[in-house]
């Protein structure tokens, strides 16, 4: 996406540890554009017109909550687009559903759907507002009385992934054995956890945190000045072969044949707050 389209909010320091940022998209022009697993899931609110996306032939809802995805997509609206977006840390957004984030991977899913009364009434709060720093404190008063409604297993839960994420975007490659030692649970119990939280399998996310890593690398320097093998190796793949072949899984191009059609753009590692 282009970053200069985009409005960016930090939440309050109370939603610091569970919200990474909030953004706002207006355009009035076709949009057109092609988006790679971000590794966070986000609750969306369209207050015009939803984007269309072929890969799922579906066009999201006007309240959509949009889980983990392991392929890229294009997103197109013929024009008239006004969304605000919540973009959760990886593990924390059931707090804010009660639901495992899991029944949300590779799913575009109506925020009406989960039967939470309060969160169809921010939808028509936000609708009816022009102002987008209001919309956002309605997002944080949601937020803030979710939170406090969670359940302790939920909460307790999520505290045992934080240790577990910071390592996995840290290292990239830490097996799963040594990941559930960190959560201090068994390996059968963590792989359950980090997949109800988290919404894929701690592998498959090693695998999407290691693509987001690559598009970082490749995000700060110049065309000339890449290098993939030393790419590879920083981002934590076997080889540089296992790099490509990787990368083109999840964005559908090679890294030098997408520097022909985009600008490689980090989600996970760039902090735009």
């Amino acid at each position: 996406m282009v970053q200069d389209n985009f409005q960016f909010y930090k939440p309050c320091k109370l939603l610091q540890p569970y919200v990474r940022y909030y953004w706002v998209f207006k355009s009035n022009q076709s949009l057109n554009t092609l988006t790679f697993p971000v590794g966070c899931p986000q609750i969306i609110f369209h207050k015009q017109v939803p984007l269309y996306i072929p890969e799922l032939n579906t066009t999201q809802y006007k309240l959509t909550i949009s889980g983990q995805v392991n392929f890229s997509s294009h997103l197109y609206a013929d024009g008239n687009v006004e969304m605000i977006v919540i973009v959760f840390y990886p593990h924390t957004m059931r707090l804010f559903t009660s639901i495992p984030t899991s029944l949300f991977y590779n799913k575009e899913v109506a925020g009406y759907s989960i039967e939470n009364k309060e969160l169809k009434e921010l939808y028509t709060r936000i609708s009816d507002s022009e102002d987008d720093a209001l919309c956002i404190s309605y997002i944080e008063k949601w937020l803030l009385s979710q939170i406090a409604d969670s359940s302790y297993e939920t909460m307790y839960g999520t505290k045992r992934i934080d240790a577990v994420m910071r390592e996995i975007l840290i290292h990239h490659r830490t097996s799963v054995t040594e990941l559930s030692s960190i959560a201090c649970l068994s390996k059968k119990q963590f792989e359950r956890s980090f997949n109800s939280l988290v919404g894929v399998n701690p592998k498959e996310y090693i695998r999407i945190v290691r693509f987001q890593k690559a598009l970082a690398y490749m995000q700060n320097v110049s065309e000339k000045e890449i290098n993939l093998a030393q790419i590879a190796y920083a981002s934590g793949y076997a080889d540089q072969s296992h790099f490509i072949r990787e990368f083109k899984k999840f964005c559908g191009y090679t890294p030098m044949s997408l520097l022909k059609v985009a600008s490689p753009y980090s989600d996970l590692f760039t902090n735009p707050v």
